[in-house]
């Protein structure tokens, strides 16, 4: 018996049973369920339970190049550990259920130029968590504030969790790319890196017990 976790249409983030048996019969295969895999599942909801039974289960999309690419299986394997870690809620979000789905069908097609897709999805996906920052305010030399979400003229006195104004440029620059425009903003090895370690701090600093993640280390090498 194995344990998954789901982001849902209907319900939001639940918990299910999955059987690993290898029976023929068996409702659901442990195979469906890799990293950022959209399934169909019929299941037994019941008032007052968190752990819910699958009755049945098969592939939504079935991935074309995601398992097959280690770098994308690498982004794969992050994205799904920050979404464990960041996504909480057990309720219904059709909107972000939407970008997630959007996302995952997005990066399985793409065939090049994808190397900033998860800075990218992690920036967009601050929107839907209600922690976007506010981008209306930015002016060349500005501070990025990260524990208020916002840029600033002067270098926040009462912390020390901001940006230098070099930093804070690249990030405003971060912010204006989607999945279509950001193959076309050069970005080295080491900047990648960096622009990753800051939107992990800045998860850190606004979501309680939001952990360094363990999969950083693999992304970060693999894109070496």
């Amino acid at each position: 018996m194995l344990i998954v976790d789901v982001y849902t249409e209907a319900i939001g983030r639940a918990s299910f049973a999955l059987s690993t048996s290898r029976s023929r019969k068996s409702p659901a295969k442990a195979v469906l369920f890799q990293p950022l895999s959209l399934v169909e599942l019929e299941v037994d909801i019941r008032p007052r339970t968190t752990l819910y039974k699958i009755k049945e289960a098969k592939s939504d999309y079935p991935f074309a190049s995601i398992p097959f690419d280690p770098y994308k299986s690498a982004i794969a394997l992050f994205v799904a550990e920050f979404l464990y870690r960041a996504v909480r809620e057990e309720s219904e979000n059709r909107p972000l259920y939407a970008y997630l789905q959007h996302s995952i069908v997005w990066l399985d097609a793409c065939r090049n130029g994808f190397a900033n897709f998860h800075l990218v999805f992690l920036m967009r996906l601050s929107r839907f968590l209600g922690l976007y920052p506010n981008l209306e305010d930015f002016h060349t030399g500005d501070y990025f504030d990260l524990l208020n979400g916002c840029f600033t003229a002067v270098c926040p006195q009462l912390h020390s969790s901001y940006l230098q104004p070099d930093e804070a440029a690249r990030i405003s620059r971060l912010m204006r790319m989607n999945y279509e425009t950001m193959h076309l903003f050069a970005m080295s090895r080491t900047e990648r890196s960096r622009c990753l370690t800051i939107i992990n701090e800045y998860y850190r600093l606004h979501l309680p017990n939001f952990p360094v993640l363990h999969s950083l280390d693999v992304l970060r090498a693999l894109f070496d």
